[in-house]
């Protein structure tokens, strides 16, 4: 190639056409991306030498990828796991470390390298989990809350693994004596504590606050303070990925991570293109062929045993087999948290090259094969159904616990965007008739206007698909938007039906203009607010005069 820049129109050329053949083939696309990583590299055509240039944006991928991770796990949303969830995650977790871990040294590996790899297998990843389910349109049925839930508590897993093993940094070159190691970890963990404790309780909340009337400039200041953060992190002794989740962390309990996470996520996702194509480049074939045969044994070993402990764990707690067997069907496959932990461990000199080889075999096995699996896993569960009777009590306690409560629903009746003059009134005279109203605004000051007055207010970007995927649309009757503009509210309408919400949808026009572009919408009702407010004025007023007249009339005539 003559110029970085031609190659990298290549590499996403490249990566569009293979990813469109792997979304046919309906598999994640991060297998399209290390195709492609495979194609370019010197293993195959060789055609790509920016290799600085890439692997820089790959860094700054696995950053943002860190820090939307750490945005998202609010410690009110962690209190709120369940210990169904808790204890599924911890027990699997456990499982998969222990029996990995010898596993991986009967096959004549290294301590630590099985050490990294057995921790490595026990992560699944929740990107493709909640795409998966969201498709199927089970995220939000038994087994997709319960696995979503042990998916947050591995987040929260990698994450201490991490930064547990980042601060054992001397671990793989000069013996150094346990106390001191342990001391020293514990002293930057409690400094990192307290540092983040001030940040968060002091600093943080009037930053944002004042950043957040600019969405540009809260995106800016986001990925500011993640990159920020994990040089910060790299700098004391830990690793850029720990610095990047403590930066996402700080800000989980903000009005505004919703909206910097759904801002973020296409940045993401463009950005982590290149660490799995960087990641395809480097894989040796020389020396792959010899990871084959031990691949093969830990695929099985994820594909089976995970799911088997699972579904053992939740059906001792009271749930039915196919409850426990769809759940366990998410853990069939490790993350890009795992190569991505394997990743940092050859960074910190910890372990060979040859380990990041053999988790991202098992990784292209078992993100393969467990993507059919979870598709597919009503056939699967009805074909295997008679031998997983072993898996459920007789009387599955828990889940006819579940199915004979009452249902409290705290769903809104209905979903207000935009809290502007006409929206906010909207808002507030639907509460006055009793209805449950939920009001998206990108105006800070507008939300917490609302908010004082008892207004369940959320900041937010109305037009951005990740956001109204973390909205409660499911049961919501009505959805009215009164956003100003005829494509933010286009862009909404869509995102809506992405989502596959089903309820009616009223959209406010301020011209005559746009009830034509609006009404070609689906499912659409127009709002004419002028229109029906000068309708209104005008039978008022007629009926005024008419009243009036009346009283002139019968005045009139009682008159002498």
């Amino acid at each position: 190639m003559n110029s970085a820049y031609q190659e990298f129109a290549l590499l996403l050329m490249l990566s569009a056409v293979v990813g469109a053949i792997a979304v046919r083939l309906r598999q994640p696309l991060l297998m399209a991306y290390i195709i492609v990583g495979i194609l370019v590299g010197p293993s195959a055509f060789g055609w790509v030498g920016a290799h600085d240039q890439i692997d820089l944006l790959a860094q700054i991928g696995i950053t943002v990828l860190l820090f939307v991770v750490g945005l998202k796990l609010d410690l009110r949303h962690v209190r709120q796991i369940g210990p169904v969830a808790l204890a599924t995650g911890l027990g699997q977790l456990g499982f998969t470390i222990l029996f990995g871990f010898f596993i991986i040294l009967a096959l004549g590996r290294g301590w630590l390298e099985a050490l990294y790899v057995a921790v490595a297998l026990t992560f699944s990843s929740t990107i493709i989990i909640v795409k998966l389910l969201s498709d199927k349109r089970e995220l939000e049925s038994l087994h997709g809350r319960i696995a979503v839930g042990f998916l947050i508590v591995q987040d929260l897993a990698v994450v201490i693994a991490m930064m547990v093993m980042s601060g054992l940094g001397g671990i793989g070159g000069e013996v150094v004596s346990g106390l001191t190691l342990t001391l020293n970890l514990l002293a930057r963990l409690g400094g990192a504590a307290v540092l983040l404790f001030v940040l968060m309780r002091f600093v943080l909340p009037r930053v944002v606050d004042t950043l957040a009337r600019s969405q540009e400039l809260l995106l800016i200041f986001a990925i500011a303070w993640g990159t920020a953060l994990a040089a910060l992190g790299e700098f004391t002794g830990f690793s850029k990925e720990a610095g990047a989740f403590v930066a996402g962390f700080s800000l989980a309990s903000t009005a505004y991570r919703e909206a910097i996470s759904a801002r973020l996520a296409s940045i993401r996702d463009f950005l982590l293109l290149f660490f799995f194509i960087d990641l395809g480049a480097k894989l040796d074939f020389s020396t792959l062929g010899d990871e084959v045969s031990t691949a093969i044994v830990l695929s099985l070993f994820v594909l089976i045993g995970n799911p088997l402990i699972v579904m053992a764990i939740m059906g001792y707690m009271g749930y039915r087999k196919r409850t426990s067997f769809l759940a366990g069907l998410t853990v069939a496959q490790i993350s890009e948290f795992s190569i991505i932990f394997v990743a940092m461990g050859i960074s910190l000199g910890h372990i060979g090259a040859s380990a990041l080889g053999l988790t991202t075999l098992v990784g292209l096995i078992t993100i393969a094969l467990s993507s059919y699996m979870i598709l597919y896993s009503h056939r699967l569960y009805d074909w295997l159904a008679p031998v997983l009777g072993i898996f459920e009590r007789r009387t599955p306690f828990r889940e006819l616990a579940v199915e004979n409560s009452p249902t409290q629903s705290v769903r809104p009746d209905v979903l207000v965007f935009g809290l502007g003059r006409y929206g906010s009134r909207l808002a507030q005279k639907l509460r006055a008739q009793g209805m449950r109203v939920m009001g998206v605004d990108f105006d800070p000051e507008v939300i917490k206007t609302l908010q004082l007055t008892g207004l369940d207010a959320r900041f937010g970007d109305c037009e951005a698909s990740d956001f109204i995927e973390s909205l409660p649309l499911a049961g919501v009757p009505w959805v009215v938007s009164s956003l100003p503009e005829t494509a933010a509210n286009r862009a909404l309408v869509h995102a809506l039906s992405e989502h596959h919400f089903s309820g009616k949808i009223a959209v406010v026009a301020r011209h005559e203009a746009e009830v034509q572009a609006l009404g070609s919408l689906a499912n659409v009702e127009v709002i004419l607010p002028f229109n029906q407010a000068a309708d209104f004025a005008a039978l008022d007023i007629a009926a005024r005069i008419a009243t009036a007249e009346t009283a002139e009339v019968a005045k009139a005539r009682e008159t002498p």
